[in-house]
């Protein structure tokens, strides 16, 4: 954990206030422990801090819509807001004190389209959340079984955004979130997800209204899985979308970027640049052609999230 120091609030912070963080049971196995420190305020949390990136704008609908984050080496945290057209606005520091985390991901809790915060693991093995400008808490211990974590939306018919985690054994398994940053006891998804070198996922490629993830393989080919909205088997078949995707080095989703109501994905290359990926709503072909919205330097982040 970073040491303790003050903690900025941003424009949204009166928001997430008034939310009831409430103690829950969160497992990595049949057994559950309770939530630590379920309500920690700003002012007790671990001097984590981030400053509002100016999300609410209106300028898109219901679908997801999040900001940019790079982890930088030296702890902090940046954002880059989409600019409505596909591309995304300057960099704007957005934390700081943030050193030895992994697998930070973001997460919405009420299915409004925006962020509410962030989960990640610490190197200790504790899963922990924090809630953009009001807090943290620990969520539970043992996440370190895990090789990797997301949360790419509510997978499971529930409002609230929800969590994948994969073992070293390649079995997936999902956690449901309760929509204050707590979680379930996990489900197994399924075996053979170590194949996988990139997830992501953050909203309906296909139009059906249902949450979707993109797997990538060793190989580079990259597969669609269809998101069933039931959490006992949370996707379809997978659907091969296309090779040549090792040219990346992260594929991440922050919902739709160009404001035209569908999911897009960012790829960066693993020469720095960035790239858009439209969705076009089509299960059969996902994605229309991808465009450069970022001309080098991106590989200063150790994780896009």
């Amino acid at each position: 954990m970073a040491k303790t120091s003050g903690r900025t609030r941003g424009r949204i912070a009166s928001r997430l206030a008034a939310a009831a963080v409430t103690a829950a049971l969160v497992a990595t196995g049949a057994s559950a422990v309770a939530a630590e420190n379920p309500a920690k305020s700003a002012n007790s949390a671990s001097g984590k801090s981030h400053a509002s990136a100016g999300l609410r704008s209106g300028a898109f609908s219901q679908d997801p819509h999040y900001a940019l984050y790079g982890f930088a080496g030296n702890g902090n945290l940046y954002s880059y807001t989409p600019d409505g057209n596909g591309g995304l606005k300057d960099r704007v520091k957005s934390g700081e004190n943030w050193h030895n985390e992994k697998d930070l991901t973001q997460v919405d809790h009420n299915g409004d389209g925006y962020s509410d915060g962030i989960w990640y693991r610490s190197s200790d093995g504790y899963l922990r959340y924090f809630m953009w400008n009001v807090g943290e808490f620990t969520v539970g211990g043992g996440w370190n079984t895990y090789n990797h974590i997301w949360s790419v939306g509510n997978l499971g018919g529930a409002e609230a955004g929800d969590l994948l985690a994969r073992d070293g054994s390649g079995n997936l398994y999902i956690y449901l979130g309760y929509g204050d940053g707590t979680l379930t006891s996990r489900y197994k998804v399924g075996g053979g997800w170590g194949q996988y070198t990139q997830i992501a996922g953050n909203g309906d490629l296909t139009g059906d209204g249902k949450a979707d993830i993109v797997a990538r393989d060793g190989s580079g080919t990259l597969w669609l899985y269809k998101g069933t909205g039931n959490y006992k088997a949370p996707f379809e078949s997978r659907i091969k979308i296309g090779g040549g995707w090792n040219t990346y080095n992260a594929i991440v989703s922050i919902g739709d970027m160009d404001g035209d109501g569908k999911t897009d994905l960012i790829a960066r290359g693993n020469d720095g640049t960035l790239w858009r990926y439209s969705g076009t709503g089509d299960a059969s072909a996902p994605f229309k052609p991808r465009v450069k919205i970022g001309t080098g330097g991106w590989n200063t982040y150790s994780q896009l999230f």
